[in-house]
């Protein structure tokens, strides 16, 4: 049974939110406490996010989800991330002597698919204008908010990096120094900017303010035609699934690797369930299940293709689950480290039935350390964090094609076809390992939200992270598993390293529909500092 723990589950009956802040929150319950969407809540909340998670998320950066259309009963996928420089193959790189695409500086940057994500949402379900739904995160830009504590560390572990960068400097190190907690940091430029994209988000694909973003990459060498700017749209389709436990498990396809999370799914769909709550052997299931989706993706799949058909078919699967029941822990277990990959993410499920798992993402924290001057939109480095120089790789860089990417959402579908789960997670590769857990805390084992997001958390490493594919295997367990399910997993031969509990990365937001009385339960992650909200 799951250990007690001080925060409870949040309950409420006519909608409920959960992110990793409080002002995201409540920028989400308020907008349901008003009558309004599930997408409408998650479009107030990814702009707040903008603001008061300015390491995390941005305009600059992707953002995935799956909705939930209570009216017409379908669950659809809307994928926003974008390609790099039209001018950039192997051979632009090779010839300025790099071996890896750079993780920081104009080299890094994709286009941004955020605004192209959250345009195309509000065109899916919402029922408010974007000028009114982003109204409070413009005043919050506009007046500052409270630094928090999370922001600060990132500040500090990034500092000099953003104090090279004068845009970066002005914005988050005023007067030159690092705010403390608590301090307000307004970004007036950044309102601006949000003023500008709630009225047209085309203005980034072109616009000015995409034109301004070209004039900063391209004094930095990076080899943007304009052209990948003015092609980028959001992806709208329907989402992808597979059972799990007697539910629908719906997510998106490619670039995001929410197939992933499905292929565990079927692997360990027969196993889990018979093994005790995080012992030693459901460990080693996961864990493993875990590293063959990421030896799969690494040996096969691209954004482009459609390779990750294959990793879901009934032969594959059984065949994998048939070598983990045989074999010893794979010598290279293909995660981020905990820490190095930063994202957010949001959950809301409304009063009329509609749901939304939202999640954006600049990449690494602050993402390629760029700021566009004068606008508040710092650049994401996708292109560095998931395209490869590996000569003939499926996820080579090349100019059209998208890097993979680390961002996932899903569902999970009650007997009633309607959202019984909707969680996520941020944590880079770490998502499609913890998202899996959550699963099985759920459905295997019947904890509620809350016990399931504070639930041990483990993670094999590396993952297929461009940045960490040499990178020596790990099992990163938090030591609140026990110390007999650490000592039984070295036994096994897993390179364990134990971390403190709840810091093995992550910041998983859920809510849960009960399918007979309509209540909805939320949990949201004490690894970080948000909360779920209900109305």
């Amino acid at each position: 049974m799951p250990p007690n723990h001080a925060r409870g589950q949040v309950l409420a009956a006519d909608g409920l939110v959960a992110s990793a802040h409080p002002a995201v929150s409540l920028a989400g319950a308020s907008v349901l406490q008003c009558g309004g969407t599930a997408i409408d809540a998650a479009l107030a909340m990814a702009a707040m996010g903008f603001v008061v998670l300015p390491g995390q998320c941005g305009v600059g950066g992707d953002a995935f989800a799956v909705c939930y259309d209570a009216r017409r009963r379908v669950y659809t996928s809307v994928a926003g991330s974008g390609v790099g420089p039209d001018g950039a193959d192997p051979a632009f790189f090779s010839a300025r002597g790099l071996t890896a695409v750079p993780l920081t500086g104009p080299l890094a940057v994709a286009v941004p698919g955020a605004v192209a994500c959250l345009a195309a949402l509000h065109q899916v379900g919402a029922t408010r204008p974007l000028e009114e739904l982003w109204w409070p995160a413009i005043q919050a830009a506009d007046r500052g908010v409270a630094v928090g504590a999370r922001t600060v560390a990132e500040l500090v572990a990034r500092h000099g990096a953003l104090a090279a960068d004068d845009a970066a400097a002005q914005v988050f190190l005023p007067g030159g120094r690092l705010p403390v907690p608590g301090e307000r940091l307004a970004q007036p430029a950044l309102a601006t900017t949000l003023r500008r994209l709630a009225a047209d988000p085309a203005d980034i694909y072109p616009g000015e303010l995409a034109e301004r973003c070209l004039r900063t990459l391209r004094a930095g060498g990076a080899p943007f035609s304009g052209a990948e700017w003015a092609a980028t749209r959001a992806v709208v389709e329907p989402a992808i699934s597979a059972a799990y436990r007697g539910r629908t498990i719906y997510t998106g396809t490619p670039p995001s690797p929410g197939y992933m999370l499905l292929a565990q799914a079927g692997v360990l769909d027969p196993v889990l369930g018979e093994l005790p709550w995080l012992g030693a052997e459901a460990v080693h299931w996961l864990a493993e299940a875990a590293a063959r989706a990421f030896d799969d993706r690494f040996a096969a799949v691209g954004s482009d293709g459609a390779a990750w058909r294959d990793q879901l078919d009934a032969h594959a699967l059984r065949r994998r689950r048939e070598d983990i029941a045989h074999a010893r822990p794979r010598s290279r277990m293909p995660v981020v480290p905990s820490g190095t990959g930063d994202t957010t993410s949001c959950v809301a499920v409304d009063r009329y039935g509609n749901a939304v798992s939202f999640i954006h993402s600049l990449g690494l924290t602050f993402g390629a350390r760029l700021m566009v001057p004068g606008t508040g939109v710092l650049l994401n480095n996708r292109l560095g964090r998931g395209a490869y120089l590996i000569d003939g790789h499926p996820n080579e860089v090349r100019p059209g094609r998208k890097p993979m990417h680390t961002l996932l959402a899903w569902m999970a579908a009650g007997p009633d076809g309607a959202p019984y789960l909707v969680g996520n997670t941020p944590g880079g590769d770490g998502q499609v390992q913890w998202n899996m857990q959550l699963l099985s805390h759920l459905l295997d084992h019947e904890l509620d939200p809350q016990q399931a997001v504070q639930a041990p958390r483990f993670t094999v490493f590396p993952g297929s992270d461009a940045a960490v594919l040499s990178a020596s295997p790990a099992l990163v367990c938090e030591s609140s598993l026990g110390a007999d399910t650490l000592d039984d997993l070295r036994s096994r031969g897993y390179p364990v390293t134990a971390v403190a509990p709840l810091a093995a990365g992550g910041c998983a937001q859920l809510i849960k529909r009960d399918p007979a009385t309509g209540a909805l339960a939320g949990g949201s992650d004490p690894r970080q500092e948000g909360c779920a909200l209900g109305v």
